[in-house]
């Protein structure tokens, strides 16, 4: 992999310092005082920049129309499977979402080495592209990755239409739920079974398009990893009123709030209009996954 990153600009190449470095700061931090071995010997191995910084095709538009800004999408690598849990990130995933020295947003991928050479010899396309296109850096050593494996056209057809075929009709199902409760004036809980249908619609688009979607329930963040693969999914969240932001962040919550805080609120125009768009990320996510099944058809039916 490479380790240049002149093709970004100096501010860039500074922030993307400043990320390594509270990511070692609040890896260390979550170490501290741990009597566990897999603890005490708990490193962290590489870090990786991937997607849009990486490949040189980002966006950092905030203050026009549209609004919209790529994030840095970053892999780190730890020599156990134990520390990828969330519970050593999550104070690093929210210090860098504040950091005075980090203006850009963050999505932070963790898993373990062995994991990560298990994704290549899988041919799991997501960590495939990571390996052609990533930017290490940081590294321990230089120890490489496994060499990946490309499916076949036959298996990544088989493999992406199962996802579609699985996931697709959830989402779809969680948004007529959300509509039931709305028209029974459970607008918390119609929240929650909204945050679903995105989640889920996120996921679908992932696994059909890059056979991986990360276990996490952070909309804000399986939408940057959405978008970077398809520009064509940012239409589905205007972001040129700050209603729209906050309206997205309080269903972004919904998760845990909407069931467990008895101050969880959310206006009935507020949900109305994220239900609206909501569909509208839908089609794109079928619209775009059509697309892609197609070409893998027309793929294996050549080899």
């Amino acid at each position: 992999m490479r380790t240049s990153l002149e093709h970004l600009p100096e501010k860039k190449q500074r922030e993307l310092a400043r990320v390594v470095e509270i990511i070692h700061e609040e890896f260390a931090d979550a170490l501290e005082g741990g009597t566990a071995p897999f603890k005490k010997r708990g490193r962290i191995l590489k870090i990786i920049l991937f997607g849009s910084y990486a490949r040189g095709t980002w966006v950092d538009e905030p203050h026009t129309m549209k609004g919209y800004r790529s994030d840095y999408d970053i892999l780190v690598i730890v020599n156990t499977r134990k520390l990828a849990q969330p519970e050593y990130w999550d104070k690093a995933t929210d210090r860098l979402m504040w950091d005075k020295g980090v203006s850009t947003p963050v999505g932070l991928i963790v898993h373990g080495r062995r994991e990560v050479n298990t994704f290549l010899t899988e041919g799991q396309y997501f960590f495939v592209d990571i390996l052609r296109e990533g930017i290490v850096l940081y590294e321990l050593d230089d120890q490489p990755l496994a060499q990946p494996k490309r499916l076949s056209p036959a298996d990544a057809q088989r493999v992406s239409k199962e996802h579609f075929e699985r996931r697709f009709p959830d989402a779809m199902d969680f948004v007529q739920t959300t509509k039931f409760l709305i028209d029974k004036g459970n607008l918390r809980l119609a929240a929650f079974q909204l945050h679903q249908a995105i989640e889920a619609a996120y996921s679908t688009f992932l696994l059909t398009v890059t056979n991986h979607s990360p276990p996490s329930h952070n909309l804000k963040f399986l939408r940057g990893l959405a978008e970077d693969q398809d520009r064509r999914l940012v239409e589905a969240w205007p972001r040129d009123q700050h209603r729209y932001t906050a309206w997205y962040n309080i269903l972004n919550e919904a998760y845990v709030k909407a069931r467990y805080s008895k101050h969880f609120e959310i206006s009935e125009e507020a949900l109305g209009w994220l239900l609206e768009r909501t569909e509208h990320l839908h089609d794109l996510v079928e619209t775009i996954c059509q697309e892609r099944l197609t070409e893998l058809a027309k793929a294996a039916g050549a080899s």
